[in-house]
């Protein structure tokens, strides 16, 4: 299912990740010649890519978004 780009973090190891609207992340890695996401490395183009659709495969199996089931599983 396709999802919009809302925003970007960086994990542990510095690679981008992208939030998307349905609440799962997804990397977004800029790894020639595998991988050409020249857009990642700048500022301006990650912001140019801002609502840019993504497949989400999370969404096609289902899945809920890992903070939800984190969230799900305290007991406060």
């Amino acid at each position: 299912m396709k999802q919009p780009i809302t925003g970007y973090l960086t994990d542990d190891e510095g690679d981008w990740v992208a939030r998307l609207a349905c609440g799962h992340r997804q990397h977004v890695r800029h790894q020639p010649p595998f991988i050409n996401r020249a857009w990642v490395v700048t500022e301006q183009g990650r912001a140019a890519h801002l609502g840019t659709l993504l497949d989400c495969p999370r969404c096609d199996a289902f899945e809920w978004p890992d903070h939800i089931v984190a969230q799900a599983g305290r007991r406060d």
